[in-house]
């Protein structure tokens, strides 16, 4: 029951108004001596509580020839007007802060870091629902089985383009990358990047090696990211259409480069 009285608590009744009304649910049409009995509420304050609760709505009052009696409304009257003022107040707060963090946008690229696991994989699923026209993902099978299920919503409405690594069954419009040498290695580093509309983008490493990844609408991120799941993709499909053994001459040159040894 305390519980429930925190609730009403978080709605805006005080503590006495909330055990005023729950003693009234429990009893119907009564004098303000009972309610204040099985309340618990000191007799001197409990005409006010019940007049504050016919205030604002919730409880009826019959003023008969001998004594004032007070009844609550039905419970579903007071869950449904408790519901339209919780929309209506939703409704206020979703609008302010999106102008708040719409107008905060406008000012200067953002960068956050994003931790714990299930944070960023709903920060994820929330981008991926909100995309209009395109998602470029680069992923392990460990986050994309993550985010299959959205993912895969999602393809539904706007295009899927992109890798990934070591993913059965994915997206037929995400390509597949090539078992290599240093994908396969032990020591691979994992990493995820989802792009929505070229305008939003998380990544990071794997989530199972570190809950961390970062989040940004700043275009040369996007870009310069977006560009390489664009060369990733290209290199894979370039190995699988050459007639000629590359996957040795790729490493040799990744080797020299990287100025590693293989």
């Amino acid at each position: 029951m305390q519980r429930i009285i925190e609730i009403l608590k978080q709605r805006g009744y005080t503590e006495y108004e909330s055990k005023a009304y729950l003693a009234l649910i429990q009893n119907g049409d009564v004098t303000a001596y009972q309610i204040s009995k099985d309340s618990g509420i000191p007799r001197a304050r409990i005409y006010d509580v019940l007049n504050s609760l016919v205030e604002k709505g919730i409880v009826s009052k019959q003023e008969a020839t001998d004594k004032v009696r007070y009844q609550a409304l039905p419970v579903e009257v007071f869950l449904q007007k408790t519901a339209t003022s919780w929309q209506h107040e939703f409704t206020q707060l979703s609008d302010t802060l999106k102008e708040l963090e719409e107008k905060k946008q406008q000012e200067k690229p953002t960068v956050l870091h994003l931790q714990e696991e299930e944070a960023i994989l709903s920060y994820c699923r929330t981008l991926i629902g909100q995309a209009k026209e395109k998602i470029l993902i680069s992923m392990w099978d460990d986050v994309y089985e993550l985010l299959r299920p959205v993912l895969e919503e999602a393809a539904k409405k706007v295009t899927v383009h992109g890798i990934t690594l070591h993913v059965e069954n994915g997206l037929p419009t995400v390509d597949r990358h090539r078992a290599t040498y240093f994908t396969e290695k032990p020591t691979a580093s994992r990493w995820f990047i989802v792009s929505v509309d070229s305008t939003h983008m998380i990544y990071g490493p794997s989530l199972k090696e570190r809950p961390l990844a970062f989040y940004t609408d700043d275009p040369i991120h996007i870009r310069l990211l977006e560009d390489y799941i664009w060369h990733d993709v290209l290199v894979n499909r370039l190995v699988h259409r050459s007639q000629d053994t590359l996957e040795e001459w790729v490493k040799e040159q990744r080797a020299a480069f990287f100025l590693q040894g293989y």
